[in-house]
């Protein structure tokens, strides 16, 4: 299959130096000097091991066009980048060409092929003017969940830190031929890749946490486990995780572990900083509309009341907009 990797980061590395290991024909989007490492040494993944493999066969692109049409895209940037990729991103479409999003947050197409009152309906945090939807037919797109870690040590070089999970799901929850062929390339390149006949319960799960714990810890500096473990913002995360469990109980979503649970599954991932966070210490947009501002959205939406989920959003909406506006980044640094 071909495979256009659009987002050449952490987690595009990461799939697309396997995949090409497995012999999919693959084309990474890149820029700079990422563009011009993969060009001139292919893609090089560094394992939790500690040993190195070699995807040399790998190519790079900067314009689309020039890739042009693929079986199959796979979309691995943050959620308010897509817009930008819009000009370009259907020179590689073909008739059946599949859009995977791997992306964070709640998706644009959240409600498109979604059976009930809300079926088709726009969210504007994340999609607004409903550009993406425009450009980007329902009938193309296979929902995912990214559940592993890795980080872009240099241009052309990943290293994975844990996990091989990418869950996979069609918007209507059938089990089609394509989402299928999809899984088996996934699985031949060493992923676990299942099919979930409810990708947004899917979604949910990750971003239950994402939507409190991610904020929280771009206002306090804190980590993962300074958050949990400290008593007000504990109960603040919980207070956020139960707006947002009322709301998509509503929306059909079935939780299957507590607050309390799932809160200590946060706390024993150890002292780790959010994405969240690792963006606002290095200068970074956040993704916030689409771990935060979209779950207000849908609670008003659905007239479920999140005024706390509101307030911590209120709060991080004026820390982006002053970081943005002052072109800064704001790292904690020891006194001395």
């Amino acid at each position: 299959m071909k495979f256009a990797i659009v987002g050449a980061g952490a987690i595009g590395g990461y799939l697309g130096a396997k995949l090409a290991r497995a012999g999919e024909d693959v084309t990474f989007i890149a820029r700079n000097r990422n563009l011009e490492a993969i060009r001139a040494n292919g893609f090089r993944l560094q394992l939790e091991d500690g040993s190195i493999e070699h995807a040399p066969t790998a190519r790079a692109e900067q314009d689309m066009a020039a890739a042009g049409p693929q079986d199959v895209v796979l979309l691995t940037v943050k959620a308010h980048q897509v817009r930008d990729l819009l000009p370009g991103l259907r020179a590689l479409f073909g008739p059946e060409t599949l859009v995977i999003t791997m992306i964070n947050g709640v998706p644009w197409w959240y409600f498109q092929k979604l059976s009930g009152p809300y079926e088709g309906r726009q969210l504007e945090s994340v999609d607004p003017g409903g550009l993406l939807a425009a450009h980007i037919e329902p009938e193309r797109v296979i929902g995912s969940v990214v559940y592993p870690a890795a980080e872009l040590l240099e241009p052309g070089l990943v290293k994975v830190i844990e996990g091989n999970r990418f869950t996979l799901g069609e918007l209507d929850g059938t089990r089609t031929p394509r989402i299928e062929a999809l899984s088996q390339a996934m699985m031949r390149a060493g992923f676990k890749a299942p099919v979930s006949r409810d990708i947004r319960g899917e979604i949910w799960v990750k971003l239950w946490g994402n939507l409190c714990f991610n904020p929280i810890s771009a206002l306090s500096h804190a980590t993962l486990e300074d958050i949990c473990r400290f008593g007000p913002t504990r109960d603040l995360a919980a207070a956020m995780m139960g707006e947002a469990k009322t709301l998509a109980e509503k929306l059909g979503v079935e939780f299957k572990i507590s607050i309390d649970k799932r809160i200590a599954g946060a706390e024993a991932v150890g002292a780790h900083k959010t994405s969240m966070l690792q963006d606002v210490e290095h200068g970074r947009a956040l993704e916030l509309e689409a771990l935060v501002g979209s779950v207000v959205e849908l609670g008003r939406i659905t007239a479920t009341p999140t005024p706390t989920i509101e307030a911590v959003y209120a709060a991080t909406s004026l820390l982006a907009q002053t970081l943005a506006a002052q072109k800064g980044r704001l790292e904690l640094q020891p006194l001395g």
